[in-house]
């Protein structure tokens, strides 16, 4: 099954085909997009770590460093965390000023509870006043530089925001929105609801509605646009391990067949290539520290053995990475059973939210604290 899809645009950028890579705190560095990149269309949207806005006014070492695009990413894409409309103008008015960005997504869906316990991420658009005050705040700082929104179903069960957020961020300028169909209190267990963004469609009219939550495999995606009629999609988990889905993703949405999974020899190359690129970016001791956390992702499904497998996830430098890699039998079909869910899911629980925080949805009280979280999630 595969389908050409219209290009989605952003403000100046046709993303070409309609696919956005999410941003993952530890995962989207610069050598992660770069590989995804390279495998799926020059002209989708690959998105970096998130930012925390008061780390960039405060011009946080770490956070600088964070934002580094490549020479070939076009247009760069940055994710704000804020809580703060004041914080947000001076940011976004940074960003622009020294030429950091040529698009700016805001996050309000974080669900985790030392972000929500504060009235940040996922709590953040139930007060709706806020919540307009920060969108204008970015859109007015931002000029020509688009600025989209990426927000959840809602706190719960018993409490909705995503069709308010969607209107209001609509009608303050933002070019599009994304919607994670999950709530906070789902986390990211159970399944992603996809009705809900076809609710959001039917609400948002005059810019593009992303959907974003399972989306394993670009059969999934393509079932997303279908059965929701949303503007494109928004790639997270699924990726993890995975960055040829970007190969698949691309094939789909341009009406060519899906390619199969890779032999065991090409994820060789390719997490080889992902070091190599970690080391250009970070150094090689860091970088190939930094790869392990991908590496039983990379591996799944394949069959070899306890004992290899340990020693990639303790791998310290590329010469033994290329040992480890000469070990593999590049013969190996990629495994059916590679495919599906990965990365976190946990279980559901109740959100932690400050006191007294659902009483007044106009509020427009900026949550005390709530932006100290340092950049990445």
């Amino acid at each position: 099954m595969s389908q050409a899809t219209p290009a989605l645009r952003i403000g100046p950028y046709a993303v070409d085909p309609a696919v956005v890579l999410a941003p993952m705190a530890g995962i989207t560095n610069v050598a992660f997009r770069t590989l995804c990149r390279e495998f799926g269309s020059p002209t989708s949207l690959y998105v970096c770590e998130m930012i925390t806005a008061r780390a960039i006014v405060e011009r946080d070492a770490k956070t600088m460093e964070m934002i580094t695009f490549g020479p070939g990413e076009n247009p760069r894409s940055m994710q704000l965390y804020t809580v703060d409309p004041a914080t947000t103008a001076e940011a976004v008015r940074m960003i622009v000023a020294e030429d950091r960005a040529d698009h700016i997504d805001m996050n309000f869906g974080c669900p985790v509870p030392k972000v929500t316990r504060k009235g940040g991420g996922a709590a953040l658009p139930y007060k709706r006043g806020l919540f307009r005050n920060i969108v204008a705040a970015a859109v007015g700082a931002a000029g020509d530089v688009p600025v989209t929104v990426k927000f959840r179903i809602g706190i719960d069960a018993e409490h909705h925001t995503y069709l308010d957020a969607g209107r209001i961020a609509e009608g303050e300028g933002a070019q599009a929105v994304a919607l994670h169909a999950r709530t906070a209190a789902q986390r990211y267990s159970g399944e992603a609801d996809w009705t809900r963004i076809a609710r959001l469609k039917e609400a948002v009219t005059s810019i593009p509605v992303l959907g974003n939550g399972d989306i394993f495999s670009a059969e999934d995606a393509l079932k997303m646009v279908d059965q929701t009629g949303c503007d494109g999609v928004v790639v997270g988990r699924g990726c993890l391990g995975r960055p040829w889905l970007f190969r698949e993703l691309d094939a789909a949405f341009t009406g060519r067949p899906i390619p199969e999974g890779p032999d065991l020899g090409e994820v060789g190359r390719i997490l080889t290539r992902h070091a190599e690129l970690l080391a250009d970016h970070i150094g090689e001791e860091k970088g190939v520290r930094d790869l392990r956390k991908h590496m039983a992702w990379y591996l799944r499904g394949f069959p070899i053995g306890a004992t290899l497998r340990q020693r990639f996830a303790m791998v310290s430098g590329l010469a033994e990475l290329a040992d480890l890699v000469g070990e593999l039998d590049p013969a190996l079909p990629y495994p059916p059973d590679a495919d599906g869910p990965r990365g976190r899911q946990g279980s559901p629980g109740r959100v932690v939210l400050p006191e007294g925080w659902l009483e007044d949805p106009e509020d427009t009280a900026v949550p005390l604290g709530a932006d100290l979280m340092h950049s990445g999630g």
